[in-house]
């Protein structure tokens, strides 16, 4: 998919100022902690009650003018736990814990975004090693852990690594999500529908399963209401701002289109009007191909979604629609555990994180890029990470979803249910109600 179909939405510019305040701050506030625990200035050729600082001084003594030059002291931080990841003999078990990836795919990771994050030396300072500066990213990402704590793994600044995770993200984005996230071929297509119709029993030209989730974030200080999430906030009895993600993925459930950065108040549909796909459907890039949606998305030419069901226990559907259903859900699925394989993964989007919307955004990016090569690569999931549920993104219809549907959208899937169940009692498989 042609990145510029990745909507990172930056129009929150009322918001900036309350944010570059929080990332100043940030930078004072490491620097006051380098300042209290800095022992002292240190000469080359001066005692150390004699400050140091930049450059060169002179100093006069008995009529003599005497150079010295100094250096400025530079604090050494801990990175006794780093050191101990990057050594090849560290555990590949504990390692794939720690990145949620094996040694091998972090070092694809790190050759892939070598020549977009190498930073040079300074005569101050040595540049940050690129494996260093990935691993930040990487590992923030992992756990949704503070700065603070970030900081004091890796042996740096807080504000070098806030700066460090929004480089590498950013070095993701342009460097490795037009190859990781794009939208398949003719020939992939065939294959991918050829998977969900075997997945399906029966559903020709799927050509994708969508799915809506949700990333939870502080109350913004400008359109708060824009982000106020009504159904998390009364699933969870507390107040929940969030922005949706809305991707589709493959039966493999890696991802093949995602929008990212709709407000939290947004229905299914809003959010998909927003999104790249939709224009991709209207330039008629999508004919004779289903994207299958749940009960949150309207019937459209395009997007296939479950009847409408008004009771529990399925009593106002008809025989064949309740076949159709059930297929459906087996597609449904697909998108609904790999998006829980995506935050399962990937801690930092079940965390709120004091970030701008615009950085939130790159970084949600960066993690379904990672999300791709993890499922490409076949990366192991922790039986941990495996326990998270996106039962809260679940959305049921408030009314029907025909809603917005035309004619031939409702010929064309009860056409497809009626075939369905047919071909279900043609093979002699159990179609009754359960």
């Amino acid at each position: 998919m042609d990145i510029s179909s990745v909507p990172f939405l930056t129009n929150h510019d009322d918001n900036s100022h309350s944010h570059d305040f929080f990332t100043y701050y940030m930078q004072i506030q490491d620097h006051y902690f380098e300042m209290m625990n800095e022992t002292a200035f240190v000469s080359a050729n001066v005692g150390p009650e004699v400050p140091a600082i930049f450059g060169s001084s002179s100093s006069s003594s008995s009529g003599q003018h005497h150079h010295h030059h100094r250096r400025l002291w530079v604090k050494e931080r801990p990175k006794d736990w780093w050191e101990r990841c990057n050594h090849p003999d560290f555990p590949e078990e504990e390692f794939r814990r720690s990145f949620r990836m094996s040694k091998s795919t972090f070092k694809m990771i790190c050759d892939e975004l070598n020549s977009a994050v190498t930073k040079k030396n300074t005569t101050l300072r040595d540049a940050i090693p690129v494996r260093q500066r990935v691993a930040v990213c990487v590992w923030s990402l992992a756990t949704g852990d503070s700065l603070r704590l970030v900081s004091g793994k890796f042996g740096l600044g807080v504000s070098t690594c806030h700066k460090l995770v929004l480089e590498v993200c950013s070095a993701i984005k342009t460097v490795l999500m037009p190859k990781f996230i794009h939208w398949p071929d003719e020939s992939k297509m065939k294959m991918i529908m050829n998977e969900y119709e075997l997945i399906s029993g029966g559903i020709p030209n799927i050509g994708g399963s969508m799915y809506t989730t949700h990333v939870p974030i502080n109350s913004p200080k400008a359109n708060s209401a824009e982000y106020f999430n009504k159904i998390q906030t009364s699933r969870n009895q507390r107040t929940c701002y969030s922005i949706a993600v809305q991707g589709v993925v493959d039966p493999q459930g890696i991802i093949t289109d995602v929008f990212i950065g709709g407000p939290g108040s947004m229905n299914n549909d809003q959010v998909l009007e927003m999104s790249g796909l939709n224009q991709r459907a209207k330039m008629g890039h999508l004919n004779d191909v289903w994207i299958v949606g749940n009960s949150g998305f309207s019937l459209t030419d395009w997007v296939l979604v479950p009847y409408y069901n008004k009771t529990k226990q399925n009593s106002n559907l008809t025989w064949t629609q309740y076949v159709f259903n059930e297929r459906i859900r087996e597609i449904q699925k697909v998108a609904k555990e790999a998006f829980g394989r995506l935050k399962g993964r990937w801690g930092c989007l079940k965390k709120r994180r004091e970030m701008k919307l615009e950085d939130l955004n790159l970084v949600i990016g960066a993690c379904c890029v990672l999300h791709n090569i993890c499922e490409m690569r076949n990366e192991e999931m922790d039986p941990e990470w495996k326990k998270f549920e996106v039962f809260d993104d679940e959305v049921e219809a408030e009314d029907d979803n025909m809603r917005s549907a035309n004619y031939y959208s409702v010929m064309a899937r009860d056409y497809i249910a009626y075939n369905l169940l047919h071909h279900c009692l043609a093979r002699g498989t159990s179609c009754s109600y359960s």
